[in-house]
């Protein structure tokens, strides 16, 4: 139940990125538009995984997983019926709530039947692997439906998939909960999803105007603010979310760090790569599905092998170098073009892979392991509540210098390609107003095979840049482990006190 409830959880992030350019097409989206579709998924994640763990600790992880399952599908139907952006918008978000319950309380389940730390290492590798496949499948599904209806299908497996899981947990689950009293901590809620909200909006709206508009700066004022305020209010309260003493394990701290980075990474790149596909190279759907495929199924393969790997190899071999990799594949990656083969681009996408699969599975054991026993469980809701942290930033950050790169270089290429004064000036207009998807779109007589041809040469270059920045940042988050991840890992027993199994009070590592 633990691996269905992951992969419903993440079904809909490559599912959603393989079908931006029809859901552009369909409702006429600009670039800021669809970041927000796919962070209205991952912003609701990122900013209530942490209550989510507490109530499932303090009222019952098995009803906090079903309502995660209710409210994955409830947010498919709605963005199933949706008929403009802001539907869309809507389901995401109700589907992002439903993720951010399913989280923690499917590695709960693997705590309340694994007490054993070092033999739960194996069931987090088959929850990881569960995690990989639905990134996986979802790239293929869409582009099996795609091809043969439209782009509002795509929210309709994970309907049917929400209500068949909760009927199965009804049945087979038991309820557990957390030893002790934990309550709810609502200005620690408000200030973090405050923060993030606030970031996130700023650095779309930025990335899509101008980092001077006055929102913008007032967005970013108030995320920094918010963040404050969220640490003070950790410090001083009884009961907090996210305790900050956690951050003086340097692996914890570690493994925070590269979670965040590693998934800004990887779920920015989905994004900048499914626009590639279908503005460069305009590949159907199913024809990006299957290179994305190459991405996600390294991981996928090696999952259960990691998972066992991890209590025999020291996490500062693994996550770095898996680190190391995955840069060295980004930095491959920037010498794609428009006529880049299958076969050309899929050592590289394997690669990537590669480096993921020695970075998915460790983050989570390491986090676990890095803190004593009773610490666990808030210290992998943190280790999931930044890796969704990541993720809401990878379209943001990588979308805005996708767009502002390529806004930027266009009249150059335009000019390049012979184009005049005039016909520069009106397609340059469009894309500072409406972003570069809407030149995909313009219908400019003899001229517009010359326009495509300069809009793609200018994708690249902003293309390039996300790479670039994505590779460096995964550099630098493989010197972060190296440096920190130097201590053995914190000694936690083998099993808590005793308890009833149908009544277990274990620990567990989500908060």
């Amino acid at each position: 139940m633990a691996c269905v409830g992951v992969f419903v959880a993440y079904l809909p992030v490559t599912t959603v990125s393989v079908s931006l350019p029809a859901i552009q097409r369909a409702l006429d989206a600009s670039t800021a538009q669809l970041s927000w579709v796919s962070d209205a998924f991952v912003l609701p994640m990122a900013a209530l995984i942490l209550t989510a763990g507490v109530f499932g600790d303090a009222h019952g992880r098995k009803k906090v997983y079903q309502a995660g399952l209710a409210l994955s599908g409830l947010g498919a139907l709605v963005a199933l019926c949706a008929q403009n952006i802001e539907l869309v918008w809507a389901g995401q978000a109700l589907a992002g709530v439903g993720s951010a319950a399913l989280l923690p309380t499917t590695l709960a389940l693997i705590s309340h039947a694994v007490p054993d730390p070092r033999e739960r290492g194996r069931f987090i590798g088959l929850w990881a692997t569960a995690l990989t496949a639905a990134l996986a499948l979802g790239p293929l599904i869409a582009g099996v439906v795609l091809d043969h209806f439209g782009w509002r299908w795509i929210y309709l497996l994970p309907v049917p998939a929400s209500l068949l899981a909760a009927v199965c947990a009804a049945r087979l689950l038991t309820d557990s909960r957390a030893p002790g009293s934990r309550r709810l901590d609502w200005p620690g809620q408000t200030t973090a999803a405050l923060a993030i909200t606030a970031l996130v909006y700023g650095i779309i709206e930025g990335g899509a105007t101008s980092f001077t508009e006055p929102k913008v700066m007032v967005a970013l004022s108030t995320a920094a603010v918010a963040a404050v305020a969220f640490v003070l209010v950790e410090r001083s309260s009884a009961d907090p979310m996210l305790d900050l003493s956690l951050f003086r394990s340097p692996a914890f701290t570690a493994t925070t760090l590269i979670a965040m980075i590693s998934f800004l990474g990887l779920i920015g790149f989905f994004f900048a790569l499914s626009l590639y596909f279908g503005m460069v190279q305009h590949l159907s759907t199913l024809d990006a599905a299957w290179r994305l495929l190459t991405v996600t199924v390294v991981p996928l393969a090696l999952g259960a092998p990691v998972g066992r790997l991890v209590h025999r190899v020291s996490s500062r071999l693994l996550i770095p170098g898996g680190l190391l990799v995955t840069s060295v594949a980004l930095l491959s990656l920037t010498g794609i073009d428009a006529h880049t083969s299958f076969g050309s681009l899929a050592w590289r996408l394997a690669l990537l892979g590669l480096g993921l699969a020695f970075v998915i599975t460790p983050m989570t054991a390491t986090a676990v392991s890095s803190v004593p026993y009773h610490q666990a469980g808030m210290a992998a809701a943190g280790n999931n509540a930044f890796r969704q942290v990541g993720g809401a930033l990878g379209p943001a950050i990588l979308g805005a210098l996708l767009s502002a790169k390529a806004v930027d270089a266009l009249p150059g290429h335009l000019t390049d390609a012979g184009l005049t004064g005039a016909t520069v000036r009106q397609v340059a207009d469009v894309a500072d107003h409406d972003g570069i998807g809407a030149v995909a779109g313009m219908n400019l007589g003899a001229d517009t095979p010359r326009v495509l041809t300069a809009l793609s040469d200018a994708f690249l270059d902003g293309l390039q840049l996300c790479l670039t920045v994505a590779a460096v940042l995964t550099l630098l988050a493989a010197v972060v482990g190296t440096l920190l991840l130097r201590r053995p890992d914190h000694p936690t027993p083998t099993k808590p006190a005793e308890h009833s199994p149908k009544t277990s009070e274990t620990p567990s590592p989500v908060g």
